[in-house]
């Protein structure tokens, strides 16, 4: 049986990973920090490997006698420090792909997301997804830098994997939408869940989001490695809802009252730099960054994954978040 070593092992994408990893019988190396929380870790059977990102001399060591690696470590969100996204997921991912290459790694699946992607040609407004630009694995970065540091950092990361490649290291990319479900423990506070319960959201922007399960994740996470194409991307994407039919989904679900204003994103958008000024004195629901896209539809096509993956979606939007919030029910935000 194979070893594989999974970095960002503590979080949402590689906590579950690890969890059906060792479920197939596989041999797996946790690597993550002294700090990290290992709740998602917990009574499973794995090595710990004790490291960073930004020491290649602990990624080389981490990496011996391993056969494939699953790099899912990231800075998620927003930062203060834009340089962040860069040293953890730009140069991170440069130091797990140089690693890989002196440890002949036979094979690296590495997660990236649809925001590598950029946005949509146009906004949503009409708010159907039927009648939106969709997303695929040939969209190309479209932002300045600065409006989306962590969309852009990860763009920038898989420009570092296409060198890699270039030096002849078999890497797959996986492409994940919103992914939602269960062990979601870094976005306790910022969860639409948490902020709809709390009546933080005040109103419903028009545009949308793609849902996926974070069990298909995983699962496409394995059929790349099993399938995929040397340097390919591969959207793992659920269903395309508009946030109105997310927001209500979760309201239906958690028995919350959502909110019945809608408002068109061409009315929000403009208020990016007016609600910069007053940051530190009004703690809104989501990221100031994320205002600019109010009203786009990010949604996406999974049908590449599908084809060349063999990948078979087996959850709905629905189960996602159901059984998100009945974890979020059992896990309480501190």
């Amino acid at each position: 049986m194979k070893r594989v070593m999974v970095t960002g092992s503590t979080g949402f994408i590689g906590g579950a990973l690890c969890k059906e990893l060792v479920q197939r019988g596989y041999k797996v190396r946790a690597f993550h920090r002294s700090s990290s929380n290992l709740d998602l870790l917990k009574d499973l059977p794995v090595e710990h490997a004790i490291g960073d990102l930004s020491s290649t001399e602990s990624l080389v060591a981490a990496m011996q006698d391993i056969d494939i690696v699953f790099h899912t470590a990231a800075l998620l969100g927003p930062t203060t420090n834009p340089a962040e996204h860069y040293r953890v997921t730009v140069a991170g991912t440069r130091a797990v792909m140089d690693a890989a290459i002196e440890n002949n790694v036979q094979r690296v699946v590495h997660t990236s997301s649809i925001a590598a992607l950029g946005i949509p040609s146009f906004p949503s407004e009409t708010n159907e997804p039927e009648n939106a630009p969709i997303l695929n694995e040939y969209s190309t970065w479209n932002l300045r830098p600065n409006h989306w540091a962590y969309g852009y950092g990860k763009y920038l990361a898989e420009l570092e994997i296409q060198k890699a490649v270039a030096k002849g290291l078999d890497v797959v990319i996986t492409n994940p939408s919103y992914v939602v479900g269960p062990g979601d423990i870094y976005r306790k506070d910022n969860s639409p869940f948490i902020q709809i319960a709390n009546g933080k959201i005040p109103f419903i922007p028009t545009g949308g989001v793609n849902i996926v399960h974070v069990k298909d994740v995983v699962n496409g996470h394995l059929a790349a490695m099993e399938h995929g194409k040397r340097g390919e991307r591969y959207i793992l994407g659920g269903e395309n809802l508009t946030f109105k039919a997310f927001i209500q989904l979760i309201g239906k679900i958690s028995q919350t009252r959502v909110p019945d204003l809608s408002i068109s994103g061409k009315l929000i958008r403009p208020l990016v730099n007016l609600a910069k000024l007053f940051d530190n004195a009004i703690k809104l629901p989501v990221p100031i960054d994320t205002i600019r896209f109010a009203g786009y539809g990010f949604y996406v096509s999974n049908q590449k994954s599908i084809k060349e993956l063999h990948l078979k979606y087996q959850h709905t939007s629905e189960d996602a978040i159901r059984d998100a919030f009945a974890w979020f029910r059992q896990n309480p935000t501190d």
